[in-house]
């Protein structure tokens, strides 16, 4: 099997890395910028490509370029997906829908569309997706086992891709910028920075994993460890006199608005 990739940026390079992990198939690589894919190969062991040549060999072809330019890379490989007996479109576009990607092409097309977060680099991603009607079975499921080293894969109704992506595509700016205030919070009251933010990350990741495989709902874990008249509870206070969960749902519905927009232009 080969495993193309157009557009090797931070996100379609997290997605090659991963792939590359798994062995499942060989991996080409094209980028505007050749460098760019040349070094990415070298480092994972792939082929920096040439676009024809990836786009008619590739039975997965990788999407990583940004909506607006989406259009105008459809437009110049759908000649070349003409005629093929079989191949995958996977997209991670934000905002675009799997029917606006076949009205680009000019034909239906087997489509993936999918939002991965940048944590994919490190094996602890989400990848959401929706495999369009013409997506065979079999191929749904050799997505899966190359992406198995990404993280965590989900299927959505592509209705809810836009809401679950505001989330889990750009929670991930959420958490560093608290990551980055409990640090800083850390090193006021004395702690040396780097210390600082290894406690908050590791925190962050204990926490969010004691939500994961307890069951719990979060207010009942945030009970928990609130002691009457305690550190922790003069803590919450202080963040809900601040706005913090009104503001956190505030940029959700930002980013989801934002999203909404990408894909009409």
């Amino acid at each position: 099997m080969k495993i193309g990739f157009i557009g090797v940026g931070n996100m379609g390079g997290a997605l090659a890395r991963a792939v590359s992990k798994t062995g499942d198939g060989e991996v080409l690589l094209y980028d505007k910028s050749e460098e760019r894919a040349e070094a990415l190969a070298a480092e994972i062991g792939g082929v920096s490509s040439p676009l024809a040549t990836l786009v008619r060999e590739a039975d997965f072809i990788f999407l990583g370029v940004k909506p607006n330019i989406l259009p105008f890379v459809l437009r110049d490989i759908s000649p070349l997906l003409l005629g093929r007996p079989s191949y995958t479109l996977v997209s991670m576009a934000a905002g675009v829908a799997i029917r606006q990607i076949e009205e680009a092409l000019g034909f239906g097309a087997p489509v993936i569309r999918i939002m991965p977060n940048t944590p994919v680099a490190y094996g602890s991603g989400v990848i959401l997706y929706t495999p369009s009607e013409n997506v065979a079975p079999a191929s749904v499921d050799a997505f899966r086992s190359m992406l198995r080293e990404a993280g965590m894969l989900d299927a959505i109704d592509e209705r809810l891709m836009d809401a679950a992506s505001a989330i889990s595509g750009c929670g991930p700016a959420f958490a560093f910028m608290f990551v980055e205030a409990l640090a800083d919070g850390g090193v006021a009251a004395g702690l040396p920075r780097d210390r600082a933010q290894t406690y908050a990350a590791a925190m962050l990741a204990g926490a969010a994993k004691t939500v994961l495989e307890s069951g719990m709902h979060p207010a009942e874990l945030k009970d928990a460890v609130c002691s009457p008249g305690g550190s922790t509870i003069e803590g919450v206070v202080t963040l809900e006199n601040g706005g913090f969960r009104g503001t956190v749902s505030d940029a959700v519905l930002a980013s989801f608005e934002k999203t909404k927009k990408l894909g009409k232009k």
